[in-house]
């Protein structure tokens, strides 16, 4: 039963749950990784806790607010969830520090149900290549999720991911040296969707 291995997976998914809350709020998480190899302990002094997490989350900038987060978002697993990651967008959405698009990433990536994550750099490329015309990541979430089936959103999340941050960057696009810009480019495609 695929949703038994789910929820037993949940028990070990902690450090990897909070490097995606980390991640979600880092400028730029391929230069700013936190070390997390930290062995887990149980910290009995609040503000030594925080401070302990601020330490390990300093390379990704934010550390006082991200340590206060992470150590909040710990105490609701524990005394909420009985130490487990929650399997369901509601629950996670109501953890400090989770929005919508980190719930989707836990609920696909750690868990194997389905969902469609989309931040900021996934919306600006769908509207580059004209795949939506969403204003907002909800939106374009849904679009992308009626255009590509169920079956493929974990994996093509990924993609996309990779994919931008290979060949279609945001700083430093250039449509003739994009794979997909250049191939199907136009004025049209070059220009923003209004």
């Amino acid at each position: 039963d695929s949703r038994a291995d789910g929820r037993e997976r949940g028990a070990f998914a902690g450090v990897e749950f909070i490097e995606r809350v980390v991640a979600s709020l880092a400028v730029d998480v391929g230069l700013n990784r936190p070390d997390f190899s930290v062995e887990p302990r149980r910290v009995e002094n609040k503000i030594s806790a925080v401070k302990e997490i601020e330490d390990i989350v300093r390379p990704c900038g934010l550390a006082p607010a991200k340590s206060k987060a992470i150590h909040s978002l710990s105490q609701i697993l524990l005394e909420k969830h009985k130490g487990k990651v929650p399997d369901n967008f509601e629950d996670l959405e109501h953890l400090p520090g989770v929005g919508h698009k980190t719930a989707s990433v836990i609920v696909t990536q750690v868990f194997g149900k389905p969902a469609f994550p989309v931040d900021t750099h996934i919306h600006r490329l769908m509207h580059r290549w004209k795949l939506s015309n969403g204003k907002s990541v909800e939106q374009t979430e849904q679009d992308l999720k009626s255009l590509f089936p169920e079956a493929a959103w974990k994996k093509l999340h990924l993609q996309i991911i990779y994919f931008g941050r290979a060949y279609c960057t945001a700083r430093t696009h250039d449509w003739k040296t994009c794979p997909i810009c250049s191939k199907f480019s136009s004025a049209a495609l070059q220009k923003p969707l209004k």
